[in-house]
Formats: C-alpha cells, sequence, structure tokens
C-alpha cells in the first residue's frame, strides 16, 4: 500500500506541475523501448513515462517520474515506477543525468541508472538510457532503453 501511495503522489505532483513550466520548469511524457537482459530475460520493453524537471541554477536540474513499462514476453505484466533524476544541462539542448527509484508489480525492487535526453525540435526529445535493478534473489536485470518525447 505504501508503493501505491508513494506512485499516487508522484502522479499527482506530474499531472499538476505544468503550472510551474513558467518557473523554470518543463513537463514531458515519452513514448519509450528498450531491451532488458539478465536473470533468464533477454527480451524487449515497451512502456510510456512522464515526468517533470525543475532547474536549480543555470546547469543543474531535478525531476521526478512515474512510468509503466511492459517486458514483451509472455507471462509479464505492465510493470510500474516511480523515481527521480538529477543532472546537468548539455549546452541549449541536451541534459546527461542519473536517475533512481522503485519498480514495483511483478517486480519489487529499486534500481539506478543515467541517461542522456536531446532537443530534436522545439517540443520533441530524443533519449537513451540505462538502467540497473536490483532483484531480490541476485537474478539482477540491465534494460538499455530510447525513448521519444514531448516537453511542455
Amino acid at each position: 500500500m505504501k508503493k501505491f501511495a508513494v506512485a499516487a503522489a508522484l502522479l499527482t505532483a506530474v499531472v499538476a506541475t505544468p503550472a510551474l513550466a513558467a518557473d523554470g520548469g518543463e513537463a514531458r511524457v515519452e513514448v519509450r523501448g528498450g531491451y532488458i537482459s539478465g536473470g533468464g530475460l533477454d527480451d524487449a520493453t515497451l512502456g510510456i513515462a512522464g515526468g517533470y524537471d525543475l532547474n536549480a541554477g543555470q546547469t543543474t536540474f531535478i525531476g521526478a517520474e512515474i512510468a509503466g513499462d511492459k517486458v514483451l514476453k509472455k507471462g509479464f505484466d505492465v510493470q510500474f515506477s516511480a523515481g527521480g533524476r538529477a543532472g546537468a544541462n548539455v549546452g541549449t539542448n541536451g541534459k546527461a543525468y542519473v536517475n533512481a527509484g522503485y519498480t514495483f508489480g511483478q517486480i519489487d525492487d529499486p534500481y539506478v541508472g543515467a541517461g542522456y535526453q536531446h532537443k530534436l525540435g522545439q517540443n520533441v526529445y530524443g533519449k537513451i538510457e540505462y538502467r540497473h535493478q536490483f532483484i531480490n534473489n541476485f537474478s539482477d536485470h540491465d534494460t538499455f532503453g530510447v525513448g521519444v518525447g514531448l516537453a511542455f
């Protein structure tokens, strides 16, 4: 129940924050896919995510994200995650970041990762990301992903 409460709080924050964009923040939604490997899994993933980044100075930012991802293999449910990210603005179009959070659903465990997001147009961005999932029984997973999204 605590995990549901955390996810609901983050979802509320993401949905309620577009008005803050005028104060240096940026809301985003994206479609993403990738490849998960480890613990006997070697399969594709597909998902959606929403988040909000807030500038924490001229060169740094912090943000929150919620997501739903599916391993494209029979027998796997959609996994939900809630987490945060922090990073550096790279030039005028890029963001390099580290992230961490918690995945819940069929797998309930923490993750850490890193990525890079780059503006492809006024409101469109592309990104690449790596995540390491810490699984209780030591069958950790690594996910390599790409995404395309809208920032507003």
